[in-house]
């Protein structure tokens, strides 16, 4: 089993840091929620596509996200390779992405997930099975994170994004565990797990909609 490079998602901050700092103007609240270390795994909304490069710059700990194999084309599959993302095909149960997400947190590292699979509404609306199994399986602490106003407004050199020095919010919140205890990992807890996540999600995507404004 191949685990991404720590090295290279380390590098990868490095990159988010300096473009998001440089591009716009992160407004950074809760960071401190994220545990200093050991396993954890970041659920982001998904409603633009910097919510990932966002997140990469402004997590305190370097980012290990699961991206769909679409964007992994040309110079950029093997930029996002050497950074230590992980390709995922969302249309089969890719059994290479789940042994590479799961080798992420048995070394204590950050998994980063859309839990709405594609981007959206970005209102954890409809979640995927996946964030449950990884954070039963792994035991890690699922930490809620929410980046508002990457679609408030069109920029007006690149329509595509938000404009440039625009203010975006990225808002963590407390970590939870999403298992009951038990360590079960039938179906059943899965979908309990699920139904509890969704929960969590929902409310703080509510709590840090209040707290900014947005």
């Amino acid at each position: 089993m191949t685990v991404p490079s720590a090295k290279g998602a380390a590098v990868g901050r490095g990159i988010g840091i300096g473009l998001m700092y440089g591009l716009w103007k992160p407004r950074v609240l809760g960071a401190w929620r994220v545990p200093a270390s050991g396993p954890a795994i970041l659920a982001v909304n998904h409603a633009h596509n910097i919510d990932g490069p966002m997140l990469m710059g402004t997590a305190p700990r370097p980012v290990h996200f699961l991206i769909k194999k679409e964007a992994f084309v040309g110079p950029l599959g093997g930029f996002l390779e050497g950074i230590g993302q992980l390709k995922v095909d969302r249309d089969s149960t890719d059994r290479t992405a789940i042994a590479g997400a799961l080798g992420v947190l048995e070394q204590g590292g950050v998994l980063g997930i859309f839990p709405e699979g594609t981007r959206g509404e970005g209102d954890f609306a409809s979640l995927r099975a996946g964030l449950a199994y990884f954070a039963v399986r792994s035991g890690a602490p699922i930490v809620p994170v929410a980046v508002l106003g990457s679609t408030d407004r069109r920029g007006r050199l690149v329509k595509a994004l938000p404009p440039l020095r625009g203010r975006v919010d990225v808002v963590f919140g407390d970590a939870f565990e999403a298992g009951d205890g038990s360590g079960r990992r039938t179906r059943k807890a899965l979908d309990e797990a699920t139904v509890r996540i969704q929960g969590k999600l929902t409310a703080h995507l509510e709590n840090a909609r209040r707290l900014t404004g947005r």
